[in-house]
């Protein structure tokens, strides 16, 4: 079962990469963040057309995130239970025998400012809803754009990208260790150490071509889907196309 997450950074542009992208990789399942789409204009028919069912929630010109997958999302759960939010930026469902949760975390713009103070209440309340969801639903998959580099071999310049600085903040990657304490994994370090592999480039600066980039886009998997996690990466291809999101996307494979 090969699972995956794509910050698409609008699937209005990026819908013939998404399609292009799904034909030639074949996940199972792929959660998208940054659709950008309100309901009423999400490409459900297109997608259908190439073997994938959506369950969704956008809203206009930001955020937005849904689930895609061969076969159908059950116990469909759109927002953080008990969090007042407007922001589309949850959606949750099981898909063969899988729970999966996708997340488009909150950037927190500057460490300090209003934003950053909320992208840490919002990090809580989704900690105390995946211990909760970890009870129901022992095979769980956590996947999307966590907007944290979770140490310093994500990130290109650890002088640069300290603890100081926004998506490598002290307090960001602390939060992000309290989920992994849950009981879950970082299904790429399962399989690799090597620092210098990216999943988000900026547009600006050649980025790309010089790999000035982040690894931000993260799937992790709980203890049940340890020994099933037959291997896990990153496909960069996407991120060479013309007008290609900035990010690239990240997957796992479940054996069994």
């Amino acid at each position: 079962m090969k699972i995956a997450s794509w910050n698409v950074n609008s699937l209005n542009v990026r819908l013939p990469h998404l399609q292009q992208w799904l034909a030639s990789a074949v996940p199972d399942v792929v959660g998208l963040q940054e659709t950008k789409l309100d309901d009423p204009r999400f490409p459900d028919t297109e997608l259908v057309g190439l073997g994938y069912r959506s369950v969704f929630a956008g809203q206009k010109t930001y955020n937005g995130v849904a689930i895609l997958s061969r076969e159908p999302a059950t116990d469909v759960q759109i927002g953080i239970p008990g969090f007042d939010d407007e922001q589309k930026r949850v959606i949750a469902a099981t898909v063969g025998g899988v729970r999966v949760i996708n997340l488009y975390v909150v950037n927190g713009q500057d460490v300090g400012t209003d934003k950053y103070a909320y992208k840490l209440r919002w990090l809580d309340a989704v900690h105390d809803w995946v211990a909760d969801e970890l009870q129901r639903h022992p095979q769980l998959v956590v996947l999307g754009d966590f907007n944290i580099a979770p140490d310093a071999r994500d990130v290109h310049d650890p002088e640069v990208w300290n603890e100081y600085h926004i998506l490598t903040s002290a307090a960001e990657r602390t939060a992000l260790q309290r989920l992994l304490d849950l009981g879950l994994h970082d299904a790429f370090r399962l399989h690799h150490d090597d620092a210098g592999v990216f999943s988000w480039w900026d547009y600006r600066q050649a980025a790309f071509r010089r790999n000035l980039g982040l690894r931000i886009d993260l799937t992790l998997v709980s203890e049940a889907l340890r020994t099933r996690c037959s291997g896990a990466g990153i496909d960069r291809e996407p991120r060479s196309w013309e007008r290609p999101s900035d990010h690239a996307p990240a997957w796992v494979e479940l054996a069994g």
